[in-house]
């Protein structure tokens, strides 16, 4: 298991392996929290820590952050969306495990989620 943590340590997370590839979205909320997103099932990923989540827009995702230094952690699905995947935020985990990874950048501002151009 490869672990990460919010700014001041309170939540901690683990993930099975480094992601093979991250997701960039420019959506109203991932573009002003700057988000680089790893999908994993939900029984892959170990969370502990106590988070806050928060819904918008069409409530197919809760976005949770520590409650104490505001750091997002992970996004759960909600609704009629896949319960098998959920996002990870990578920023949380050492620079070193995300280098050279490709990353995706997909239009969620214009609701399509088609890949953007680099």
């Amino acid at each position: 298991m490869i672990a990460g943590s919010c700014h001041c340590g309170a939540v901690q997370l683990e993930i099975p392996s480094a992601p093979l590839q991250l997701t960039s979205c420019n959506c109203s909320i991932c573009r002003r929290l700057g988000t680089l997103w790893a999908y994993y099932a939900p029984a892959e990923v170990r969370i502990t820590g106590t988070t806050t989540g928060y819904r918008w827009g069409d409530h197919a995702l809760e976005l949770h952050h520590c409650p104490t230094c505001g750091c997002t952690t992970h996004w759960v699905p909600i609704g009629d969306t896949d319960p098998n995947r959920m996002g990870v935020q990578m920023r949380l985990f050492e620079p070193a495990l995300i280098a050279g990874v490709r990353i995706r950048r997909v239009d969620g501002a214009a609701d399509t989620w088609a890949e953007l151009a680099d």
